[in-house]
């Protein structure tokens, strides 16, 4: 799985950093970012979740 924050999209909340936070940080200009690229699949849950939580729906899964 590799998953993507559309920086255009996202305004900084939080969210996934705190569903899975083994996956996203929130940078220095506090956007997102994807820390583990392909995901392992012992994040995959956490990361779909993070994605279905993003009230901005900056988050892309690629399965």
């Amino acid at each position: 799985m590799r998953t993507f924050v559309d920086p255009e999209k996202c305004l900084g909340c939080g969210v996934c950093e705190g569903i899975a936070p083994d996956v996203f940080v929130l940078g220095a200009d506090g956007i997102a970012a994807v820390q583990l690229d392909p995901v392992p699949e012992q994040y995959w849950e956490d990361t779909r979740q993070a994605a279905a939580d993003c009230p901005e729906e900056a988050i892309t899964i690629e399965e």
